[in-house]
């Protein structure tokens, strides 16, 4: 079968299908559950999947919320990992668009279920909660399992068109300053301020940054600043995240920033601990033939792409990024909302349950299966692919 009339089968399967996985995406998003905590929506997830005649692993490797879908005879030559999101944010709800991008997942696993044969590809569908804190996929990457796949893609929804979005590798620490209580006036010199040395931190990092490269992003807050005016802080936590388009470099800025905490310790006689607070998230690796292919579908799609300053800018972060060591990875941007509306707020919520979003369900899900489609149907593009992550 030729690659158009391949889409031509995928068009059909979504079409049929779409109401169904919209109703899906609104009840997730209207019943938000947190990072690692997305219970009741895994098992709707999961029981819509078996009801299409999905054989599901739930709980999956080792996690609650996690899940592996597959169908068919599971015996073809290559394989493709479709990875599904659906943990909210606090307060906010679905403002990262994650009900909708992991319905977006399930439909287009769907759509491709009946081509597995055609595109001698096993199709299977992942579910990988908790990325918006400690990326379920990180764990799954050190877990081999994404080493048997010759692809894994998602599509994230944003406020523009971006093919091949810059993620940066990224860490997050809390340090932990300890110091010595004392009386604020009666005695202030019988304490050592942990406070300050946290704010030392802070200002070596500020200095810090004319010195590192301009893809680098540090930001972090106080997460406790004392008890009381009146009593010196002994107990001051801080967590920082450290960014970088560049897992190597990033681990270089690491130990300076490292030192800017050791700095502040020096300064006060304040003593220091200090841990990560999530997995280590890696940049995602290009791969040049399936990121061309990823221009091919916008382009056959008529999604209109932003100038290129706005397809070279930083994403942010991403667990993917982890995936992308272990197999090609790709994490398309789909534009949900006008410019002017930030991913991460109520108003990019309120766009996932509206026309808008039952318009990029479709949409999402075609660049998800015309993608491998478009590969696999290619022996040529499938190896092509390989080399390209080979030889990164």
């Amino acid at each position: 079968m030729k690659y158009d009339e391949l889409k031509r089968v995928i068009t059909a399967k979504i079409e049929k299908n779409r109401d169904e996985f919209f109703r899906l995406n609104c009840h997730i998003a209207r019943n938000p559950e947190l990072s690692g905590k997305e219970f009741k929506s895994s098992k709707k997830l999961v029981e819509t999947l078996r009801g299409k005649g999905y054989e599901v692993e739930y709980p999956f490797d080792g996690l609650e919320t996690a899940f592996k879908a597959t169908v068919g005879s599971g015996n073809h030559k290559h394989k493709v990992a479709i990875l599904t999101e659906y943990d909210a944010l606090p307060e906010i709800g679905h403002a990262c668009g994650h009900s909708l991008s992991g319905s977006i997942s399930c439909l287009a696993g769907l759509a491709l279920s009946s081509l597995q044969d055609e595109l001698d590809t096993d199709i299977h569908i992942i579910g990988t909660p908790n990325e918006e804190e400690d990326g379920a996929k990180c764990r799954m990457a050190d877990d081999g399992v994404f080493d048997i796949y010759d692809e894994a893609i998602m599509v994230h929804l944003y406020n523009n068109n971006v093919p091949v979005p810059r993620l940066h590798a990224l860490n997050s620490v809390m340090y932990e300053f300890h110091g010595k209580a004392a009386h604020s006036a009666a005695g202030p010199w019988d304490g050592v301020n942990a406070l300050n040395a946290g704010q030392l931190m802070f200002h070596a990092i500020d200095m810090l940054r004319q010195h590192v490269r301009p893809d680098v992003r540090m930001h972090g807050i106080f997460r406790n600043g004392g008890a009381a005016p009146n009593i010196v802080p002994d107990e001051v936590t801080a967590e920082v995240y450290v960014r970088s388009a560049s897992r190597s470099y990033l681990n270089e800025i690491l130990k300076k920033v490292d030192n800017c905490a050791q700095a502040g310790c020096l300064a006060t006689g304040a003593t220091l601990s200090q841990y990560p607070t999530a997995a280590p998230y890696d940049n995602l690796r290009a791969n040049k033939t399936g990121n061309d292919a990823l221009f091919e579908v916008y382009e056959e799609l008529d999604l209109k792409l932003p100038p290129t300053e706005t397809l070279e800018h930083m994403f942010g972060s991403s667990d993917i990024g982890n995936v992308s060591f272990r197999c090609p990875a790709f994490h398309p941007c789909l534009k949900l909302t006008p410019e002017n509306i930030e991913i991460h707020s109520r108003e990019f919520a309120e766009y996932v349950i509206r026309d808008e979003g039952k318009e990029m369900l479709k949409v999402g899900a075609e660049i998800i299966a015309f993608h491998i489609a478009k590969i696999f149907s290619d022996e040529v593009k499938v190896q092509a692919m390989r080399a390209d992550f080979l030889s990164e």
